[in-house]
């Protein structure tokens, strides 16, 4: 049985609840990444939230307490080539499989962001909205999205021109100009519309 404690999902009777969380379904270039967290409840940390609520200041100054003080914690990444092969939905769930199988501890319980599940050798289950209500999906979304974000900034070097640092690959205005000024990187999502159609 799952206990709600104001609002937020707090623990599993006699277990170890996962969060997992994803970064990056959406841009045009880069890996997708996730990150699964299972937290120590004699360990609190102050300030979880999801993390797009979080400014980038507070999430760098989590991202290494949630390493500190998590039970377990691992971040994995679904790559642009898989990505390209089996579509981005498919790509995240591999990603996400590929986290909790990383954690040197096993949970009995997963909770993931979202609305769907994939498929995992112990009991799962989504939940809407879960980086505001559950802490460790919220400190699994600071993990994924401090990494994603620091990857996006040293491929902007990289890559320069296309403002990976400041979009993160989503594609924003200075984004789509760039690759149709620039054209396509290794690194852009072959079956995303707006690449495919610079290809083209």
């Amino acid at each position: 049985m799952t206990q709600m404690v104001m609002g937020w999902v707090d623990s599993v009777e006699s277990g170890l609840i996962a969060g997992v969380d994803e970064v990056g379904r959406g841009p045009l270039c880069g890996a997708v990444v996730t990150a699964a967290v299972i937290l120590d409840p004699s360990r609190p940390i102050a300030g979880l939230n999801d993390s797009k609520k979080l400014t980038e200041a507070r999430r760098e100054a989590l991202f290494p307490l949630i390493q500190e003080r998590a039970l377990a914690w691992y971040i994995a990444r679904a790559e642009v080539e898989e990505i390209d092969e089996l579509n981005i939905l498919h790509a995240t769930m591999l990603a996400m499989q590929r986290a909790v199988a990383g954690l040197s501890v096993r949970p009995d319980l997963v909770l993931i962001d979202g609305n769907r599940c994939p498929a995992l050798p112990m009991r799962s289950e989504a939940v809407i909205k879960g980086d505001s209500r559950v802490p460790a999906i919220a400190a699994a979304s600071i993990l994924a999205k401090v990494a994603r974000d620091r990857e996006m900034v040293a491929l902007d070097r990289q890559y320069p021109g296309y403002g990976m640092a400041r979009h993160k690959g989503y594609p924003t205005p200075v984004h789509l100009q760039a690759l149709r000024d620039l054209g396509a990187t290794p690194i852009h999502r072959r079956s995303f519309a707006p690449v495919r159609a610079v290809l083209l």
